[in-house]
């Protein structure tokens, strides 16, 4: 079976860390098994044609087997309320084809020196499942500004949204190979349900779920408390479920204690489709100067991999998926190729020629 891939490069470094991923996909498996069909879209297709996200490009996202994405967003790129231009096409993307698991998996690298003291890659491995498509962000469009005096937006959970993701977090969690403390499989609940009754309703439904799941250990965390137990312990957690904003926030926490956004993949999943991008911003200052660091969008290809190969049962896509993971473990840890943000020099073609260098040694 081949699979068609909807590849959006975006804007800033998008292009030139998505043409990475691309190379390093074709290596692994050949031209014949995945198909790019690249599409229009970002913040610099809409200062060209007021369009952030084409009409055709949406089609062939909902026609495709996965969407691959660069970055999007260009300073100064706005619409009228303020709001930026290059987020939207992530939000259309989100709720056009209602990818409603945002997963962020936070883990430390080999090679890589995490900002907590004694910590070593195995010690930070665990994944943060956001609920993409409702919370505050639910708002989008639809906030008020009174009289310049006031503002509100609402926030809005579900018990359909809800259930399917902390779901979605408990099945994960059965997937994985537990906390690395202590080897439980622990799904937890980050919320705010001691103040505010949605979140006391999310709490309430999730649990109400994983009564389905009597082998996954049940946790909860206060959001303002989990920032400080994503420092104190994080060897502690295995899966976190949250509502959207909370989600968004712990996500780039966590992905901080690991090396930073360079470093951090992410999924955005629903029942039919998925799409994968790094978690970082476009970075138009340093676009053209072959000085991004792929690592983030090279690792969602890895976990692009995993998905259809979970999807279509195609044990190719995730022995390539694992390929790929180690290739990229294994030059991190010789040290040779360090991206600049790690203090070496390595930009995007150096990292990336690395990579395919270690594919050709296994």
């Amino acid at each position: 079976m081949s699979y068609r891939i909807a590849t959006i490069a975006g804007d800033g470094i998008g292009p030139e860390v998505t043409e990475a991923t691309v190379r390093v996909l074709d290596a692994l498996l050949g031209p014949d098994v995945l198909t790019f069909e690249w599409l229009d879209g970002g913040a610099g297709h809409y200062q060209k044609t007021g369009e952030v996200l084409p009409a055709e490009t949406l089609a062939a996202c909902r026609d495709s087997h996965a969407i691959l994405h660069g970055a999007a967003g260009l300073p100064g790129v706005t619409y009228d309320d303020g709001t930026e231009v290059g987020n939207d096409l992530h939000l259309k993307l989100r709720f056009g084809l209602d990818l409603y698991a945002n997963v962020r998996p936070i883990r430390l690298l080999p090679g890589v020196e995490s900002p907590l003291r004694h910590h070593q890659p195995g010690t930070i491995d665990y994944v943060i499942v956001r609920e993409n498509t409702e919370g505050l962000y639910a708002s989008r469009g639809a906030g008020v500004v009174l009289r310049d005096e006031m503002a509100s937006d609402s926030l809005v959970i579900t018990r359909k949204g809800t259930e399917r993701v902390a779901r979605f977090a408990c099945e994960l969690s059965r997937r994985r190979q537990g906390a690395p403390r202590d080897g439980k499989h622990r799904v937890t609940v980050c919320d705010k349900a001691n103040i505010l009754r949605s979140y006391a309703f999310f709490r309430r439904v999730c649990d109400q779920v994983s009564v389905d799941f009597d082998d996954i250990e049940r946790d909860y965390a206060y959001v303002d408390a989990m920032t400080v137990h994503l420092v104190k312990r994080p060897d502690f957690y295995d899966v976190i479920v949250a509502e959207n904003l909370f989600g968004d926030i712990i996500s780039d926490l966590g992905a901080a204690t690991v090396g930073g956004m360079g470093v951090s993949p992410s999924a955005e999943l629903g029942d039919r489709h998925g799409l994968f991008q790094g978690a970082h911003g476009s970075a138009p200052d340093i676009a053209g100067q072959d000085a991004a660091n792929p690592i983030a969008t090279l690792l969602s290809g890895a976990m692009m991999l995993e998905w259809l190969a979970s999807g279509h049962h195609d044990e190719r896509l995730s022995l390539a998926a694992e390929r790929f993971r180690l290739a990229i473990d294994k030059v991190l840890e010789a040290g040779l190729h360090r991206p600049r943000e790690f203090g070496g020099q390595a930009g995007c073609r150096v990292f990336t020629e690395a990579v395919l260098d270690q594919l050709g040694r296994t």
